[in-house]
């Protein structure tokens, strides 16, 4: 043994032959329920949400100014570039875990290890700014109805005189681990049925608020320079994908193959269309100092006199937003019963409810982590907490479509992503550079936990994995 830990034992993958839609490991299984359009429902469900009703004011009004449309422009850029890599692994490997089982199926298991762990934080801590955003809405709401509500139970500490905890917010989170461990048949209607009313509160916005733009309000379009516009595109890069958390979803789907690749382009295509158009009314019916952080859009309609919608509006964000929340709480929990099923995690973890076959212990564990991070954390910090890992999951998800298209081109590709090597390495490049716009505070976060992952990679992950037992002869030779 050449020392305590081999490389050939953390490169050792996963053989894509063998990761099949029937593949059960440890025998814990998911149902298959889902088809195209409640897929795509998700994935739309999990980008349209906090983008639209909660970032886009807050960028506007602190970091970007009417630049903010071109900050959603260039985030929808590098998301696209992986997305596309994202449908051809969706198609391929039809799996639950998404990147997590993408990265340990092309680099290696710690590759993905890093990947996994990496998003275990990410997805819940959207899951926490994401409920922050519709408490926003919440007490516009109360206001607007002329009541009022204790201080200490509408903000993280800090945010306001006499916060304490933002209630609202923590109790959402439960809420939603509760839907998702009533089975996923139930949920995915709920999801789609949101959904749709979520999209046509945001074509109200647009229709509307198309009458009231002044376009004097664009002037001037640069306020904090141009480096502003891309400093906002790292914080709304998260509120651009959605697709990632919706794959993770594939064991679930009826015929992933065929359809998750269609599925994340439809979601990311729908999305992005109405994230430009609700940017452009947004700074133009209200100068971007003006704007209110929390609650953007009522806030913009109730300056032109427009109340009555203002308060549809909040009441469908409030709604709407629910269906992000669903999208990453179904992500992270569906990650971690991966990766506790392939052994790298206990496999207490991995067990599933008898009847309902959703993995329970994880999603109120996720339930309750995600709402002591909304009930204390400001949506900025909460927001700053995801984004890098994120961006850092796309990097490796492009390298990996790259690798595999030349190490194993005859492999059977539902969809092929146009344009390799260019377009995996756009994504490459825009993630890497949107990751240099994040502040140092982010950088010590993710390497703090990037060190905890790997102190339970080494000491615990390594030998236990399923892969562990049957140790490859060479570096990165697939287990068989």
């Amino acid at each position: 043994m050449a020392g305590l830990w081999s490389t050939q034992g953390v490169l050792r993958r996963k053989p894509i032959e063998n990761i099949t839609e029937t593949e059960g490991g440890s025998g814990e299984q998911l149902t298959r329920v889902l088809n195209l359009w409640q897929l795509t429902a998700i994935g739309v469900g999990g980008i349209i949400g906090a983008g639209i009703f909660a970032l886009a004011g807050t960028v506007a009004n602190g970091k970007a100014g009417p630049a903010v449309v071109l900050s959603f422009l260039i985030a929808g850029v590098a998301s696209a570039a992986a997305a596309l890599s994202y449908a051809e692994f969706a198609g391929l490997i039809p799996k639950a875990g998404s990147a997590y089982t993408y990265g340990y199926a092309v680099l290696g298991e710690i590759g993905g290890w890093f990947i996994g762990w990496d998003l275990l934080l990410e997805y819940t801590a959207i899951v926490a700014v994401v409920g922050i955003g519709i408490s926003g809405y919440f007490s516009f709401l109360v206001e607007s109805a002329g009541a009022e509500l204790p201080a200490w139970m509408l903000g993280a500490p800090g945010t306001g005189d006499g916060h304490r905890v933002d209630l609202f917010a923590a109790l959402l989170c439960l809420l939603i681990a509760y839907l998702l461990n009533r089975g996923m048949r139930s949920a995915a209607r709920f999801e789609t049925a949101v959904v749709a009313l979520k999209v046509l509160v945001v074509l109200l916005v647009i229709v509307v608020g198309f009458f009231h733009v002044k376009t004097a309000n664009y002037h001037p379009f640069f306020p904090f320079g141009v480096s502003g516009a891309f400093t906002g595109a790292a914080t709304v890069f998260f509120a651009v994908f959605g697709y990632d958390a919706m794959s993770t979803a594939a064991e679930e789907s009826k015929d992933s193959q065929r359809h998750m690749p269609k599925a994340i382009l439809y979601s990311l295509a729908i999305a992005m269309v109405l994230y430009v158009l609700v940017c452009l009314v947004l700074t133009g019916m209200q100068k971007y100092t003006h704007i209110d952080k929390e609650s953007g859009l009522s806030s913009a309609f109730q300056s032109v006199g427009l109340g009555a919608v203002a308060d549809i509006i909040a009441v469908g964000a409030i709604i709407g937003i629910l269906t992000v929340m669903f999208t990453f709480m179904l992500g992270v929990t569906r990650v971690w019963f991966s990766m506790s099923r392939d052994g790298l995690l206990p496999k207490w973890f991995a067990k599933t409810h008898p009847t309902r076959h959703v993995p329970t212990r994880v999603t109120w564990i996720v339930g309750v982590a995600s709402a002591v991070i909304a009930g204390f954390l400001p949506i900025e910090e909460a927001a700053e907490l995801t984004n890098i890992g994120i961006l850092l999951a796309f990097v490796v998800v492009c390298v990996a479509v790259i690798v595999l298209r030349y190490r194993r081109p005859d492999l059977p590709r539902t969809f092929r992503t146009p344009g390799m090597p260019v377009v995996p390495a756009v994504g490459i490049v825009f993630s890497l550079w949107l990751t240099t716009f994040l502040a140092w505070q982010t950088w010590v976060r993710f390497a703090v936990w990037f060190v905890i992952g790997l102190v339970i990679y080494f000491g615990y992950s390594y030998r236990r994995s399923e892969l562990a037992r049957r140790q490859p002869q060479n570096p990165g030779e697939d287990v068989r």
